[in-house]
C-alpha cells in the first residue's frame, strides 16, 4: 500500500522508475515463457545432441615377476598418434564450401546448356531435376571429411617414411559414434618415428602424440605357456554395472596367470566425462572416477633356471614337442616348467606382419596352432613307460615279494600268452637296480604279475592322485587316466597288467604329475601340492600382500622308509652306473637319482618311433645328509630314447641350478655390508 502512495503523488521521476521495472519484469517473463513454451521442442533436441558421454578409462595391468623380482609381464609406454576430429571442423566446412561450390557450378552449366539447347529458359519444376538431392550433399560432406583427413595422414607418412593409411569405411563409421573421442592413427611408434614426429608434425592441425600403458613381455617366448596372454576386450567386467557410451581398449587375460588372475591383475577402471557440442565434437573433459592399478603377481619361477630349461628343451631336437618341469622336492615349489613348442605373447598385443604371425602361430601340420598354444606340462596326457616302474618297483617291495638282490635271468622278452614283448635291456642276469638302471620290461612286468602287487600299484596310483589333477592352474590342466576302476571289470587281463608294469596301456599321465611323483620319493614319502604363486602384492606397496602357503602335503605314499631307500638307490645306480640309461644327467658334486623311460606309441598298427614318448625324471641331492632338494623332468615327443634325448636336457638344467646355488653362496649374507662399513 505504501508503493501504490508514492506512485499517486504527482511525482514523474518515481513513475518513470516504475514503468521501467515493470515493463523488464514483462521481458523477462516474455522471454521465460518463449523458452519454456515456445522454444521447449528445440532445446530438447539440442539437449540430445550436446551432452555428456561417459567413457571408460581402463587401469594399468599389474606386473608378473619371479621369485627374485624380476619381470616376466610389464607395462611400458606406448607411443601412439591420434587425431582430433574437432580440431579440424573449420577444415572440413572449407573443402565442403569449395566441393559443393564446384558442383554447383557444374550444375549451373548443366541448366545453361539446357536452356541452350531448347532456346528458352527452364521452368522451376524443370530446374528442380538439376538441384542438389540431400544423399549428394550428405556423400559430399562425408567425402570432404575423409579428403581432409586422409590428406593429413598422408602427409605424416611421408614425413615418418612410415606408410599409413587410413581406410575411409572405418573412419566414416568412427566420426559418426565416437568423434569425441580421439581417433588412433599410428600406434607403438619407436623412439626415430617419436623424434620425427616431434619435429616436423607440430603445426600440423588434429594430431597428438598419446601415451598409453600397454602389456609387454620382456623376455618374449620364456614362460610363455605360464604366463598366458592378453586379448582386446570392451566388457564390463564381473563387478561393473556401469553402462558407458566409450570405451578406450582395454585388454582381458586368456590362459596361464593372465587368465587366472585377470581380476587381480587388471585392477578397477576408471571414468571420465566428455561434454560433447551439438555437432557431437568435444567441449571438455572430466574426471569422475580415477582408475586403480591391479597387483602384481610374485611366482616360485626362477628366471633363469626357466631360460636354462627352454634352452635345453629346444636344443634336444630340430622342432622339439615336449617339456621340462624343475620343482623344488620338500615344499612344492615349481622352480620352472618349459613346453615347446612355443609362442610370443607380445604378438597378441603387437600383431606382428601376417607371415611372422603364420610362422609362430601355425609351425606343425594338421591342428598342432592349438598345441603351441598347450602346456605340454600341464595340458597333454602322455604314457609315461618305464619311469612308471618306480610305483611298481615300490608296489613289489611293500608287498614283500621283491628282494632287491635275487637275480632274475631274462631272455630278453616276455611272452604274455601268445604275445611277446621285447626288451631293449637284452637276455641276461638282473637284480632290482640293475633292472631299473638298463630298464628291464620283463623284469618288472615279472614283479607286477606277483600275487597282491596289483592292488599295490592301484593304491599307490591313487595316493599319488593320478588320473587327478593337481589343481595348479585351475581349468588349464588336464588330469590323465589311471585305471582305477578298470581292474575291477571283468575284462582285465594279465597283459593289461603286464602293460601297466611298464607304464603303457591303461596309463596316461602329465609331466607335472610326474615331478610330483619323484618329489615324493626324493622326500620321503609327501605328495605335495605344487605351488606356482607365491603371492599376491599391491603395486603401491601400500597394504597387505597375500601369501600362498607353501609345502602343502595332499597325501603320503605310505610306504617305508626301506623301500623309499632301495628305490632312491636304485635310481642313483641309473646316472651314477656304467650300464645306466641316465648317465648323460651327471653333473659333478651332485648325486642324482633319475630313471629313463620310451613309452611306445602304435599308429596304424604299427610302433611308430617318430611319435614315441622318451623321458627322463630325477632328483638331485646337493649336499650330503640332506634330502634331494631338486627334481627335473624332461619328455619329448619323437625322441631317440629317455637316456639319448631327456637326459642330456637335465644335465643342463643342472649346471643352471648349480650356478644357481653358488650364486647363493657368494651373495653377502644380510648385515656384512654393515659390518664393513
Amino acid at each position: 500500500m505504501l508503493i501504490f502512495d508514492q506512485l499517486k503523488k504527482d511525482d514523474p521521476q518515481l513513475r518513470f522508475m516504475a514503468v521501467m521495472v515493470l515493463a523488464g519484469v514483462l521481458i523477462l517473463l516474455c522471454g521465460l515463457w518463449w523458452i519454456q513454451v515456445v522454444s521447449v521442442k528445440y532445446y530438447q533436441e539440442k539437449l540430445e545432441i550436446q551432452s555428456i558421454r561417459t567413457v571408460r578409462v581402463p587401469a594399468v595391468r599389474g606386473k608378473i615377476l619371479d621369485r627374485e623380482g624380476r619381470s616376466l609381464a610389464e607395462n611400458r609406454p606406448s607411443y601412439n598418434i591420434d587425431l582430433y576430429l574437432e580440431d579440424l571442423s573449420r577444415n572440413f566446412q572449407a573443402v565442403y564450401r569449395t566441393n559443393i561450390t564446384r558442383v554447383k557450378k557444374g550444375l549451373a552449366q548443366q541448366v545453361k546448356e539446357q536452356e541452350k539447347k531448347l532456346n528458352r529458359s527452364l521452368t522451376a519444376k524443370e530446374k528442380k531435376q538439376f538441384a542438389l538431392p540431400e544423399k549428394t550433399i550428405t556423400e559430399l560432406m562425408q567425402r570432404s571429411r575423409y579428403e581432409v583427413s586422409s590428406n593429413i595422414v598422408a602427409e605424416l607418412s611421408v614425413r615418418l617414411q612410415h606408410p599409413i593409411i587410413l581406410e575411409r569405411t572405418n573412419f566414416q563409421r568412427r566420426y559418426e559414434r565416437e568423434r569425441a573421442l580421439p581417433l588412433p592413427i599410428l600406434a607403438n611408434l619407436n623412439s626415430t618415428n617419436v623424434a620425427r614426429f616431434e619435429e616436423q608434425s607440430m603445426y600440423t592441425p588434429g594430431l597428438d602424440l598419446d601415451v598409453q600403458s600397454l602389456r609387454y613381455y620382456p623376455n618374449n617366448t620364456v614362460a610363455a605357456h605360464l604366463l598366458g596372454y592378453l586379448i582386446k576386450n570392451n566388457e564390463n567386467t564381473d563387478d561393473e554395472t556401469e553402462n558407458y557410451n566409450h570405451r578406450l581398449i582395454d585388454y582381458i587375460g586368456l590362459a596361464g596367470i593372465e587368465g587366472l588372475f585377470n581380476k587381480e591383475l587388471h585392477g578397477t577402471a576408471g571414468s571420465k566425462s566428455v561434454l560433447v557440442n551439438n555437432l557431437g565434437y568435444r567441449q571438455n573433459e572430466t574426471v569422475w572416477s580415477p582408475s586403480e592399478p591391479g597387483q602384481n603377481v610374485v611366482l616360485t619361477i626362477d628366471l633363469e633356471i626357466q631360460k636354462a630349461a627352454e634352452s635345453a628343451l629346444q636344443a634336444a631336437m630340430a622342432d622339439t614337442r615336449g617339456a621340462v618341469v624343475v620343482m623344488d622336492a620338500n615344499n612344492g615349489d615349481i622352480l620352472a616348467m618349459a613346453s615347446a613348442p612355443t609362442y610370443n605373447p607380445n604378438h597378441f598385443i603387437h600383431r606382428p606382419e601376417p607371415t611372422v604371425w603364420e610362422n609362430a602361430m601355425t609351425r606343425w601340420h594338421d591342428n598342432e596352432v592349438l598345441r603351441t598354444q598347450s602346456n605340454h606340462a600341464m595340458q597333454m596326457n602322455y604314457h609315461p613307460g618305464s619311469i612308471f616302474k618306480i610305483v611298481v618297483g615300490l608296489a613289489a617291495l611293500e608287498q614283500g615279494v621283491l628282494n632287491p638282490n635275487e637275480i632274475y635271468m631274462s631272455d630278453g622278452y616276455y611272452l604274455v600268452g601268445k604275445h611277446k614283448m621285447n626288451d631293449t635291456a637284452g637276455a641276461g642276469p638282473f637284480d632290482f637296480n640293475r633292472a631299473l638302471a638298463k630298464s628291464s620290461n620283463p623284469y618288472f612286468i615279472v614283479q607286477g604279475l606277483k600275487p597282491g602287487v596289483l592292488p599295490k600299484i592301484i593304491a599307490l596310483g591313487q595316493r599319488l592322485h593320478l588320473g587327478e589333477k593337481t589343481g595348479l592352474i585351475p581349468g588349464q590342466e588336464a588330469r590323465g587316466n589311471f585305471p582305477v576302476k578298470d581292474i575291477t571289470y571283468s575284462s582285465w587281463r594279465d597283459g593289461d597288467t603286464a602293460n601297466l608294469s611298464i607304464g603303457q596301456g591303461k596309463i596316461d599321465v602329465t609331466p607335472l604329475q610326474m615331478a610330483v611323483m619323484t618329489a615324493a620319493v626324493a622326500n620321503g614319502g609327501k605328495v605335495l601340492y605344487p605351488r606356482l604363486v607365491a603371492r599376491l602384492e599391491p603395486v603401491d606397496g601400500i597394504g597387505e600382500a597375500k601369501v600362498f602357503p607353501e609345502g602343502r602335503v595332499r597325501d603320503n605314499l605310505g610306504v617305508s622308509q626301506r623301500s623309499l631307500r632301495i628305490v632312491q638307490n636304485a635310481m642313483l645306480a641309473d646316472v651314477e652306473s656304467a650300464e645306466g640309461t641316465g648317465h648323460a644327467a651327471a653333473v659333478p658334486g651332485w648325486r642324482i637319482g633319475g630313471k629313463t623311460g620310451t613309452a611306445q606309441v602304435e599308429k596304424n598298427g604299427h610302433v611308430d618311433k617318430s611319435i614315441q614318448q622318451t623321458w627322463f625324471v630325477s632328483y638331485a641331492q646337493v649336499n650330503p645328509g640332506e634330502l634331494p632338494r631338486y627334481v627335473v623332468v624332461a619328455t619329448v615327443e619323437g625322441g631317440a630314447s629317455g637316456g639319448g634325448t631327456c637326459s642330456p636336457i637335465a644335465h643342463k638344467v643342472y649346471l643352471a641350478l648349480q650356478q644357481r646355488e653358488q650364486q647363493k653362496k657368494n651373495a653377502p649374507k644380510p648385515g656384512a655390508l654393515a659390518q664393513i662399513r
